[in-house]
């Protein structure tokens, strides 16, 4: 039983990690929509690409595959929709240099609906429909959706330097693997996701994005959502506020 349960996590690291690997060599291949459109400059003015961006949501939610029926569907709406939501900001707003939660809620109270406001409501929206799918109580299916989104930003907000985000998805999702059960199978998708970004991530060949960082943070905050019950939910929902309001507080300083 102790070998199956290795097997599964060990596949869905191998699964994720190879998809990813693909997704991002034939992203890479076709560019859709010309080069130029998935190219950006990151904080040293190099030009980066952000195809493993995608193929890395894409890459996650196939290890997540490895999961038992039951929470496979919540996992995989939570990644995608946050990948969705990702790629849409990446390309929707490129170059819209409002950055945090105000920013975007005041254009919306202007009358603007930005793509970093649909990015806040998908991801929103979809960490709670896959918490309510994850989790049987009223109570814990709320707690689960601001894990799953709260995961999402943190991820985000992380990706700021060159490989940060996808070794920060490593050092947290590497005591999940510890567990057993399907919060173990979700953090091995999201550690083999991210593995397969950061040689071109370090090598400041390509960066995550809003696409692949949300997606892994998402990936992330399924696997807690599966591996705990009320009180650990309710203690990772707290943590992820608190950070989300510290840098919310440091972006509108």
């Amino acid at each position: 039983m102790i070998e199956r349960k290795s097997g599964r996590r060990l596949g869905a690291l191998l699964a994720a990690a190879g998809a990813t690997c693909v997704g991002t060599a034939a992203l890479r291949s076709l560019a859709p929509g010309g080069a130029e459109r998935w190219t950006r400059k990151n904080h040293a003015g190099k030009n980066v690409d952000l195809y493993a961006g995608p193929a890395a949501a894409v890459g996650a939610a196939v290890g997540l595959a490895a999961l038992p029926a039951g929470p496979r569907a919540g996992a995989a709406l939570a990644v995608l929709a946050a990948g969705a939501c990702g790629a849409y900001d990446d390309m929707a707003g490129a170059g819209d240099p409002r950055r945090g939660f105000r920013a975007h809620l005041g254009a919306l109270r202007s009358g603007e609906i930005t793509s970093g406001a649909v990015k806040l409501f998908g991801i929103s929206a979809a960490g709670l429909a896959a918490g309510a799918l994850l989790k049987a109580r009223p109570v814990d299916k709320v707690l689960a959706g601001v894990v799953i989104a709260g995961g999402a930003h943190l991820v985000n907000l992380l990706d700021v330097r060159p490989g940060r985000a996808g070794a920060a998805v490593l050092a947290l999702g590497a005591p999940g693997l510890l567990r057993t059960g399907p919060g173990a199978v979700a953090a091995a998708a999201s550690m083999g996701a991210a593995a397969a970004v950061l040689p071109d991530d370090f090598g400041e060949r390509a960066m995550l994005g809003d696409a692949g960082a949300h997606a892994l943070g998402a990936a992330l905050g399924t696997a807690v959502v599966a591996g705990n019950g009320r009180a650990g939910l309710a203690a990772h929902a707290a943590a992820l506020v608190a950070v989300a309001a510290y840098a919310e507080k440091r972006l509108g300083s």
